[in-house]
């Protein structure tokens, strides 16, 4: 596995809507690896693959929950209940953090590693994370969607 440079605010990639992959083969399951990898020691709980410079339409997210690692390709929010304010930082905008207003129940529906159709229903951390990565595919920051932002240290 090979770690990845992450994007950071500013570069034009990251306000790129995201392309939908066509085929899910070897190929992506290793940019899955690298970008899990990625995520993991930066201490993050989610990577879009356009923070680490790739406009594809991929998540890798895991919140530290029974489901562990959760690889989404092409993923779409099929259903949204309720709303939270919370706060939220991101790998691509170190040091920075704001409070975002995300629905607090989600649907998604992906295809996984192999191409299978799944659908997952998510709440609290998993629910704000799927919501933060998924609009990374469409080009928006949660510095262009926060109701605050502070900087330095999450409180």
């Amino acid at each position: 596995m090979a770690l990845l440079d992450i994007v950071k605010a500013g570069d034009p990639l990251l306000k790129q809507v995201a392309s939908p992959i066509e085929k899910v083969d070897s190929k992506l399951r290793k940019l899955m690896e690298n970008m899990a990898e990625t995520m993991y020691k930066a201490d993050g709980v989610g990577l879009a693959a356009p923070q680490i410079g790739q406009s594809i339409r991929l998540v890798v997210i895991d919140v530290g929950d029974d489901k562990g690692l959760v690889e989404m390709v092409n993923p779409v929010i099929t259903h949204r209940e309720g709303s939270e304010l919370g706060q939220e930082g991101c790998l691509s905008v170190p040091n920075v953090f704001g409070d975002v207003e995300r629905a607090e129940k989600v649907t998604v529906e992906y295809l996984n590693r192999w191409g299978k159709k799944k659908r997952l229903t998510a709440k609290g951390l998993m629910a704000r994370c799927i919501q933060h990565e998924l609009d990374h595919l469409e080009g928006t920051l949660f510095i262009d969607v926060a109701k605050t932002i502070k900087q330095g240290e999450k409180k």
